[in-house]
C-alpha cells in the first residue's frame, strides 16, 4: 500500500481554499498510485482552541454543503482522512473524516480533545484499505497508550495521526522534537506504523508550527521527516500486505 502524508499551510476560515488546495492534492495523489493520503488536523476550517470560533466554523456530516466539498475533493480512487470541526446534534468534536469516491465513508472524533468546549469520542473505528487495517488518533490522542492500543487490538496495521501543532514560539519549540518521539514511543507500543499530517506557518496572534508531519516503522525507526518550516509530501510504500501481529483479532471492519 501505498501511503503519503501531506503538511501543508494552515488555513483558517477558508473552506473553499482549503477544498481546492485538496481536490489538486488528491489529483496528484490518484496520478502518483497513492492510496491512502493524510492531511492535518482540523485542515478543513482551521484549527482553534476558542470555542466560540470552533462552533461557527464545524459542519455535520450531512451538511449539502460539506457533502459537495467531499464529492469535489475526494472523487478518486485515493482514501482521504481529513481533519475538521464536527458537529453532532448540540455536541461539538474535533474529528476527522475518512473519504473517498467523492463520500464520507466513516468518522473518528478525538478522545481525548484539548480544545474548548470539544466532547471526547468513544469509538476507534478500523478501515480497510487493500490488505491494510487503519485508524486514526487525532494529535494528543496518542498520549494515552490505551487509544492507539484499540486499533492495535482490532488488527490495524498502520495509525494515522492528523495533528495540528500551531502553538507559541516557545511551546513549538518544546514540543517539536517529542512530537516526533511521540510517533516512534506509539509505533513500539502497538507495532504498527504510524504517520502524522501537521500544518505549518503561523496565524495572525503569531503562533507557529514547524511542522512534524512523519512515517514510523513499527520499530519506532523514522523512515521518512518532512522538512521543518515548509509544505511537503511524504510518500512510502508498505508492503503488499499487512503481516500478522499479536494484536490481531478477529474485529468489525469498515471497507472503504
Amino acid at each position: 500500500m501505498r501511503i503519503a502524508a501531506f503538511q501543508r499551510l494552515a488555513l483558517f476560515d477558508a473552506v473553499e481554499q482549503a477544498a481546492e488546495v485538496l481536490a489538486r492534492d488528491l489529483a496528484w495523489a490518484e496520478a502518483e498510485g497513492i492510496d491512502l493520503a493524510l492531511f492535518p488536523e482540523c485542515y478543513l476550517q482551521g484549527h482553534s482552541y476558542n470555542e466560540a470560533i470552533a462552533r461557527r466554523r464545524a459542519l455535520s456530516l450531512d451538511d449539502p454543503g460539506l457533502n459537495a466539498l467531499v464529492a469535489r475533493f475526494a472523487s478518486g480512487k485515493t482514501t482521504a482522512i481529513i481533519g475538521f470541526f464536527e458537529k453532532r446534534g448540540d455536541a461539538l468534536h474535533n474529528s476527522a473524516i475518512v473519504a473517498k469516491s467523492g463520500r464520507i465513508a466513516g468518522v473518528y472524533a478525538k478522545a481525548h480533545p484539548l480544545e474548548s468546549g470539544c466532547t471526547p469520542g468513544r469509538d476507534f473505528p478500523v478501515w480497510q484499505e487493500g490488505h491494510w487495517r487503519f485508524g486514526i488518533n487525532i494529535c494528543a490522542d496518542l498520549r494515552y497508550p490505551y487509544a492507539s492500543a484499540r486499533l492495535a487490538k482490532q488488527g490495524a496495521g498502520l495509525i494515522c495521526n492528523p495533528i495540528n501543532l500551531m502553538l507559541r514560539p516557545h511551546k513549538a519549540e518544546k514540543w517539536h522534537r517529542p512530537g516526533i518521539s511521540g510517533l516512534q514511543i506509539c509505533a513500539k507500543h502497538t507495532g504498527c506504523w504510524v504517520m502524522a499530517s501537521d500544518v505549518v506557518g503561523s496565524n495572525e496572534d503569531g503562533w507557529v508550527s514547524y511542522g512534524t508531519s512523519a512515517i514510523v516503522d513499527p520499530n519506532g525507526v523514522v523512515v521518512a521527516k518532512a522538512k521543518p518550516h515548509s509544505e511537503d509530501v511524504l510518500v512510502f510504500d508498505l508492503p503488499d500486505r499487512q503481516p500478522e501481529r499479536r494484536f490481531a483479532q478477529k474485529a468489525a471492519v469498515v471497507a472503504t
